[in-house]
């Protein structure tokens, strides 16, 4: 079986990459984005966390956290959020391995996360860009400003991007692999 190691440094920024289970392309769906909303905001009372940049495609998301000095509990967070966008989603029960039904798993998300420790200003800025730039890099829109489901029309109106930012490949940044 696969060793895991996560590294867990207090107050630390993050990048994680979640996936729907199987890939299925669920996460657009109306439901599920308002049940992914609503369990962010039940979580964040009690377990807080800033969101600098997100973004949510059909089969994965990417987002960024930073967590309160002195925390480190961001795995808790996940458990808490998938669960609930799970119970929230009212979607149709879905065919589960006997190994997803024994962890009680609902079947709409991958079992782990990916996850990255920003290291600076420069890898924040890069992986800022690599989500917003997601919906094109998967051809789901010709421009981040026309995807509905991130936080780059946020960042046009901080004034942190112009909305023609990458609105053609030609001006796209490097897209070969993740950030």
């Amino acid at each position: 079986m696969a060793s895991f190691r996560r590294v867990f440094t207090p107050g630390a920024t993050w990048f994680f990459t979640v996936v729907a289970a199987r890939r299925r392309s669920l996460l657009t769906d109306p439901r599920v984005i308002s049940a992914f909303g609503t369990a962010m905001r039940e979580v964040r009372p009690t377990l807080p966390f800033s969101m600098p940049a997100w973004v949510i495609l059909p089969d994965h998301l990417h987002v960024i956290w930073t967590l309160p000095e002195g925390d480190t509990d961001y795995p808790r967070r996940w458990s808490i959020i998938k669960r609930r966008t799970s119970q929230l989603a009212d979607l149709p029960p879905m065919a589960r391995s006997c190994s997803m039904a024994a962890r009680r798993e609902s079947g709409l998300w991958q079992r782990r996360y990916w996850e990255h420790l920003i290291r600076d200003s420069d890898d924040l800025h890069r992986h800022v860009d690599y989500i917003h730039f997601n919906p094109v890099r998967h051809g789901h829109k010709d421009a981040p400003v026309s995807w509905p489901y991130s936080s780059f029309a946020r960042h046009v109106r901080d004034g942190t991007y112009p909305p023609d930012w990458c609105a053609t490949q030609d001006l796209a940044i490097d897209t070969h692999g993740e950030p």
